[in-house]
């Protein structure tokens, strides 16, 4: 068993919530609300800004420059498509990207920040790893369902499927398996911790978005 597939044994429950959760099965099928998307969309691209910091910071500790370029090549495609899919996304749903953080995406912004001015690969590997891989698990089973949905729906679901999304991950979760061998006791667990707090997180801002966030106009 690899460090990442332990770490996620040890949140099994959280994860499988947060993989197959209503929301995004919701997403996939086309039934969930334009609000209910609109909501989730304003609060997500709050994080944008603390992930790029992150994945930066992770690209300037990454041990050599084989291991820092493809996440420097994933940085692109944030500031680049993602970015652009969120703009136009929410355009098309009528709201502005200005909202105001909801608790659940400040803690996860929280956790980001600390993550970065740690000044330490493996806890910033913890976080991205998680922040990735749960997208990976729940938009890969509907990648074949996307273009049957509106593009607010469907490209969120293109964005985090398919072979070169599933190598960003691949790539993510063996830098955190090659660091976890160097590590000691006392910083596999604080690993452990912070991956764990990553898909609590990760599930509780699934649940408030089905339930729904409020829209900022």
């Amino acid at each position: 068993m690899t460090a990442t597939d332990h770490l996620q044994s040890c949140v099994a429950d959280d994860w499988h919530a947060a993989t197959t959760h209503a929301f995004t099965n919701a997403l996939a099928d086309g039934s969930l609300s334009r609000g209910q998307m609109a909501g989730y969309l304003q609060q997500d691209y709050l994080f944008v800004e603390g992930f790029v910091r992150l994945l930066a910071s992770a690209v300037a500790h990454a041990p050599t420059l084989a291991d820092a370029v493809p996440a420097a090549q994933f940085l692109g495609v944030v500031c680049g498509p993602e970015n652009t899919y969120f703009l136009r996304a929410m355009e098309a749903l009528n709201v502005t990207p200005t909202a105001v953080a909801a608790p659940e995406t400040t803690a996860f912004q929280e956790l980001m920040d600390n993550a970065r001015r740690s000044g330490r690969y493996e806890i910033m590997l913890a976080v991205l790893v998680v922040a990735e891989w749960i997208y990976l698990d729940w938009a890969s089973p509907f990648e074949d369902r996307a273009k049957d949905l509106p593009f607010w729906l469907g490209e969120w679901i293109t964005l985090h499927s398919g072979p070169g999304f599933a190598e960003v991950v691949a790539y993510l979760r063996g830098q955190l398996d090659a660091r976890w061998d160097t590590l000691d006791d006392a910083a596999r667990a604080e690993v452990t911790e912070t991956f764990a707090r990553a898909v609590a997180l990760e599930r509780a801002f699934f649940d408030v978005a089905w339930a729904g966030f409020a829209v900022a106009k």
